[in-house]
């Protein structure tokens, strides 16, 4: 049995297991995917204090080093469920079998919800983003998309509008679900334009993306619009179902904490994008999971 399982292996579920395993924890960590996270996405990360411009791969893979050099074992695995014991303890099912924890860090994180269209995928850091605030100044001064109805498109394309060229937000409906004020900031912005209804089509690029072609959904009528970036803003959908019956849960699905990162059940920690909370950033994922951390480990020397 391992003191402190950990699953997720972005910035918030590496952070937990290096000041975890600092403390003299025994910190195991599971990660399904990629060591790192989504940050490893990014071709240029320019926000992490003390480190600028260093690539997305680099950081993900600083991360895992100083855990593992911490003394935390790494995982390559899905854990398909968990559940707390009667004694306290944890027990996670997964690929590669059953693994047991006197405490749980969950840091599951949160998907972008992607337009679904081709070659977005292969274009991620090569002018497809989700997050305007991590990437808009790599495009400053030039002509990009925002794609979206909400007030996330909206603050998007606001924050866009001050450092880029121009701007043009991208909706499949005539209307938007965006607050009021958002929208009519938009509308009176010089440097932004509204088009409806129209969704996205296809991409193209040489390298790096130059355009988006977007259809009417009501003529299929196609208009391609230059662009050197498309910044999606449909907004994201927490991984949570793991946890779904351990943790209380916001309106959108994230799961609710204390500041401490503690949930409803006594031993377990949320940490990263799965949170309830008003920003996500790599500073605030890396702040969670050494908040994450501290909390369990004093959990654990309560026992």
């Amino acid at each position: 049995m391992t003191d402190i399982l950990i699953i997720g292996g972005g910035p918030a579920g590496l952070t937990a297991a290096i000041y975890a395993a600092r403390a003299g924890h025994s910190v195991t960590v599971c990660e399904r995917e990629t060591l790192g996270g989504q940050i490893t996405q990014s071709h240029q990360v320019d926000n992490y204090p003390g480190l600028p411009k260093i690539s997305g791969m680099e950081l993900g893979d600083a991360f895992c080093s100083q855990a593992m050099d911490a003394g935390a074992e790494i995982a390559f695995a899905s854990v398909e469920s968990l559940i707390q014991n009667p004694d306290g303890t944890f027990t996670a099912q997964t690929d590669d079998g059953q693994k047991d924890a006197k405490a749980v860090i969950f840091a599951g994180g949160a998907r972008p919800r992607s337009m679904g269209i081709d070659n977005e995928e292969a274009l991620i850091g090569k002018g497809i983003s989700y997050c305007a605030l991590c990437d808009g100044a790599f495009f400053k001064g030039k002509d990009v998309v925002v794609v979206g109805g909400g007030n996330t498109a909206f603050t998007d394309a606001l924050f866009l509008a001050k450092i880029c060229n121009h701007v043009t937000i991208v909706h499949r409906r005539d209307s938007f679900r965006a607050e009021q004020a958002s929208v009519a900031l938009a509308q009176t912005a010089p440097n932004i334009t509204l088009l409806t209804p129209y969704s996205p089509a296809s991409l193209s690029a040489d390298n790096t993306l130059n355009a988006i072609t977007v259809k009417n959904v009501n003529t299929g009528e196609e208009k391609t619009i230059p662009a050197n970036a498309v910044f999606v803003a449909f907004g994201r959908q927490p991984e949570c179902a793991l946890i779904a019956e351990l943790a209380d849960f916001d309106e959108q699905g994230y799961a609710a904490s204390g500041e401490n990162c503690s949930t409803k059940t006594p031993g377990l920690f949320v940490a990263g994008d799965c949170r309830s909370k008003e920003v996500r950033q790599l500073t605030t994922a890396t702040a969670d999971g050494t908040i994450a951390a501290t909390a369990a480990c004093e959990y654990l020397e309560r026992l």
